[in-house]
């Protein structure tokens, strides 16, 4: 059975990102800059608009840009149902 992506805001993306140590450092406009350092100590940066509902499309953009620095294992839990 397929998992479905879940409907989320930005805020609510924000939120789940930061349970993998990013925070916000900056925002402009609708767009908030989120980073970690990794253990390497290079920065890891994310940008997610704070829309009350992000589209798919974009839910899938931010969730590919974080599949670089998180397991995409890791993140299926917090982004698909089912």
């Amino acid at each position: 059975m397929s998992r479905k992506l879940k409907r989320l805001s930005g805020q609510e993306v924000i939120k789940i990102l930061g349970q993998f140590g990013f925070q916000p450092v900056h925002q402009r406009g609708s767009h908030v800059k989120l980073r970690r350092m990794s253990p390497a100590g290079t920065k890891q940066t994310l940008s997610v608009p704070t829309h009350n509902e992000l589209d798919s499309g974009t839910l899938q953009a931010v969730i590919r840009q974080a599949g670089r620095f998180i397991p995409e294992d890791e993140l299926k839990e917090h982004f698909y149902s089912g």
